[in-house]
């Protein structure tokens, strides 16, 4: 959520919480990896990969759910316009098209969404870990390894890509009202003009 408050401001928040993040991440993730080559069980479900899988799908705040509400959502030109020049990106994680070309930035509308989103993906991919369903990640993957794969990649296991599948309908379902609010937005500043 700290990450999500950076970016909204204009400043890099994951290259900012990484200093206290990644440190943790990495040394959950040599642990799993040890206890996979032993045949034992994965003792973390947070890991550094786990934040790549959940909290990040698409960018910082889960941008993929929100380039796919523009999709199906958005009225305005000026969203679908960033929303096209966004997609490549945003299938190797990286969302700064959309952070400042829509902006995000200073963004009340979207900021709520872009804050939330990552917070209840994570506690779905969390819980769904932790109960067994989804496997925990040994595997250290890119940044960039597109959604979907990263989560095969990192746990060799199918129903982890089914959870971030759920994730990015949930991400899709939280950011649609706001991007229709947008629409109503730029509806009445058109029409006070």
């Amino acid at each position: 959520m700290l990450c999500q408050v950076f970016w909204l401001i204009g400043i890099h928040g994951a290259q900012v919480i990484g200093i206290v993040k990644d440190p943790i991440g990495l040394a959950a993730i040599a642990i799993n990896l040890e206890a996979h080559e032993a045949g034992k069980a994965l003792p973390n479900v947070f890991t550094y990969t786990f934040w790549n899988t959940y909290a990040t799908i698409g960018g910082s705040g889960c941008t993929i759910g929100l380039l796919i509400a523009i999709f199906f959502f958005s009225k305005r030109a000026d969203y679908r316009t960033i929303g096209g020049f966004s997609a490549i990106p945003a299938l190797f994680n990286i969302n700064e098209p959309l952070i400042f070309g829509l902006p995000l930035v200073l963004n009340p509308i979207l900021a709520i969404p872009f804050i939330f989103a990552p917070v209840i993906s994570s506690i779905i991919g969390y819980f769904l870990t932790y109960i067994g369903f989804a496997a925990s990640a040994f595997i250290t993957v890119p940044f960039t390894l597109p959604p979907l794969v990263n989560a095969f990649v990192s746990t060799g296991s199918f129903k982890t890509v089914i959870v971030q599948l759920i994730c990015i309908i949930v991400t899709v379902l939280i950011y649609a009202p706001f991007v229709i609010a947008a629409n109503k937005q730029v509806h009445e500043e058109n029409f006070s003009l």
